[in-house]
């Protein structure tokens, strides 16, 4: 798993928003959920970087005019999951999913808005027009794809098992987890991911990660499985839980994050793929997620 930069960046990350600026928020709602809309701009050197090294000019289409026409790119996500969406201490979008939505809004020429929603209420969302982009840390699957479209994966992170701080080696087979409460978040893939590896264990589900952490600490379920990146900060932010010494197989969680676009909308979906090919190769992104997990390291989120 990526090597993590030190919390000593912290104070000069802090200065300059690095994962991702925000100005003036509103609220907004929708069926599905209520949501907070917010505009956002990009500050960092890594945004920076990639929002003059590319032209995208070439890129056009009915969905790119109509988003040029309205002046604005809406993205949707659920801003509880850092280092890929949370929110700063003067409650600006960040992180490194904030950075990419940036990076997109920026090759079309728009300004950001953001709308902050239950997590299964983003691709109700997008199917309903409701959002133009589901940026998330969604992980590709085949049921969601029969509903909506992936961009191209744009980040991979193991899985990880988090239990209360002194049952490491307590749970560390499937055996182990047999008859046991395992959590996740409600319509991740993670809760589907359980289903299926721990088959013998019961499903646990609640809306939001520090919830189900502290389920954990309190010793109400024995684990929940979470994204590496977002379970080390769950780790960081609370003493009483620690990773198990428990590995999931490539095959049963091989995962990749990629946006989310309705079906249809295929010269946004090209463009989407060229910003993504862009800031994975340049090194970009990997410089928005360092910055993204030091700054919430340092806000202990």
């Amino acid at each position: 798993m990526k090597k993590f930069l030190a919390i000593a960046m912290a104070a000069v990350l802090s200065l300059s928003l690095a994962a991702c600026g925000g100005a003036s928020s509103s609220t907004a709602s929708s069926a599905a959920a209520s949501s907070e809309a917010a505009s956002t701009g990009a500050s960092s050197e890594a945004a920076s970087a990639s929002t003059t090294a590319y032209d995208y000019s070439s890129y056009t289409g009915e969905t790119i005019e109509a988003i040029k026409a309205k002046g604005k790119l809406v993205v949707g996500t659920e801003a509880q999951y850092a280092p890929f969406e949370f929110k700063d201490m003067d409650a600006n979008f960040v992180g490194c999913d904030m950075w990419l939505a940036q990076q997109i809004a920026d090759a079309l020429g728009v300004e950001l808005e953001v709308m902050d929603m239950a997590f299964d209420g983003i691709i109700p969302a997008i199917k309903s027009g409701q959002v133009d982009v589901g940026i998330a840390a969604f992980t590709v699957t085949e049921e969601r794809a029969q509903e909506i479209d992936f961009s191209d994966v744009y980040q991979k992170d193991e899985q990880m098992l988090i239990v209360k701080k002194g049952n490491e080696d307590v749970y560390t087979t499937k055996e182990s987890l047999a008859g046991q409460q395992v959590g996740a978040q409600r319509g991740t893939v993670q809760s589907q991911l359980i289903q299926s590896a721990l088959p013998e264990s019961t499903l646990f589900e609640l809306d939001k990660w520090p919830t189900l952490a502290m389920e954990v600490a309190n010793g109400n379920i024995a684990a929940i499985v979470v994204d590496g990146a977002v379970g080390n900060d769950l780790i960081n932010s609370n003493d009483a839980i620690a990773q198990a010494n428990f590995t999931f197989s490539d095959e049963e969680a091989n995962f990749g994050k990629a946006a989310v676009i309705a079906k249809g909308k295929d010269d946004l979906k090209e463009l989407v793929n060229a910003v993504i090919a862009n800031v994975t190769s340049d090194g970009s992104f990997d410089a928005a997620y360092d910055e993204a997990v030091a700054l919430s390291e340092s806000m202990g989120v």
